[in-house]
């Protein structure tokens, strides 16, 4: 049984305790936020104790922490947590900053404690089908990826000015899934962003519609596809071209009723937003863990994972401010000296 503290009870937070509550070999023993009442809240409804984030990592009984606090707290509490010999699943991104997150990496890999980043989509049961169908050779050898990932609506301006730009907080998940897919960096990444779907958003200084392409040293090509807004829900998609043939994962839709008449056929939306779409993948990515912690074994999502994907989404945002592209040898050789 592993002993659990939760340090965040925000909106993901709350996802993660759910997972952790349920899971029948942890526990949630403690919980702790910047503001109090939402902590207490949510440990009372864990059957946990609201407790200050350093008491929480300081505790011996407690096996592990899950990090679901601001971002830019991600590496100080990654740092210490490990220094105090506690295993750690934390929320992407590692850091605002690739350079901090690689010293991150570092001190985490000398204090010796296995640390995952929080990519759940790599456990959504379509996307996981997708990706062991490509391993097996089932469309040959796959030469191009698409990845679509469109938010119902944008965030409030307050949260885009503290984000990190849609490239670190939005599409990261998409670039770790490239990683995922095509099982290792791109050479070069080429990106184009605007602000069409709230003048807002690009006067705060970020982009809130992008496309980024990347090229493989073997030739190989994949593209992803973010917009802050699609009206008719939350769209997840990915798409694999082979050799051989195609892989694709659709959209998970409120129901599976297709009404067709002398009308038209007419089918169900997507689900709206990510609670609803990726709740089992988050169940599975807290059980990888889990299992992982227990058996003393690789974790399936790792820190190096995590300073891969950051290092994509500034490669991704220089080209986007440049319009060039960008060597990602470019990005990793003066932050790795």
């Amino acid at each position: 049984m592993l002993r659990i503290g939760l340090l965040g009870a925000g909106r993901i937070g709350r996802v993660h305790a759910k997972a952790i509550t349920a899971h029948p070999q942890s526990q949630l023993c403690a919980v702790s936020d910047a503001i109090e009442d939402a902590a207490q809240g949510l440990a009372a409804e864990s059957g946990a104790e609201a407790r200050p984030s350093e008491e929480i990592i300081a505790d011996p009984s407690i096996d592990a922490v899950l990090i679901a606090t601001p971002t830019d707290t991600h590496s100080d509490l990654i740092e210490a947590a490990t220094q105090a010999g506690k295993a750690v699943l934390c929320e992407k991104p590692v850091d605002l900053d690739l350079g901090r997150a690689i010293a991150c990496q570092k001190s985490a890999a000398a204090n010796g404690q296995p640390v995952m980043i929080g990519f759940n989509r790599r456990f959504d049961p379509n996307f996981s089908a997708l990706k062991a169908a490509a391993d097996a050779g089932e469309i040959g050898t796959p030469e191009m990826l698409s990845i679509t990932s469109f938010d119902p609506a944008p965030p409030p301006v307050s949260y885009i000015k503290v984000s990190g730009g849609l490239f670190r907080d939005m599409m990261i998940h998409d670039f770790d899934m490239a990683n995922y897919l095509m099982g290792q960096l791109p050479k070069v990444i080429s990106a184009v962003g605007t602000s069409i779907v709230d003048p807002e958003i690009g006067a705060a200084g970020d982009v809130d519609t992008a496309v980024v392409t990347m090229t493989y040293e073997d030739g190989r090509i994949a593209v992803i596809k973010n917009s802050r807004r699609a009206v008719y829900g939350y769209d997840q998609r990915v798409e694999m071209l082979g050799s051989e043939g195609l892989l694709q994962a659709q959209n998970m839709l409120e129901n599976t009723v297709v009404k067709s008449t002398a009308d038209g056929v007419v089918g169900a939306k997507p689900t709206y937003f990510f609670l609803e779409r990726y709740m089992p993948a988050y169940q599975a990515e807290w059980d990888a863990f889990v299992q992982a912690t227990l058996s003393g074994s690789s974790l399936p999502v790792t820190l190096e994972d995590g300073v891969a994907a950051l290092a994509m989404a500034e490669a991704a945002t220089r080209s986007a401010q440049t319009g060039q592209p960008v060597a990602m040898s470019e990005i990793l050789k003066p932050v790795a000296k």
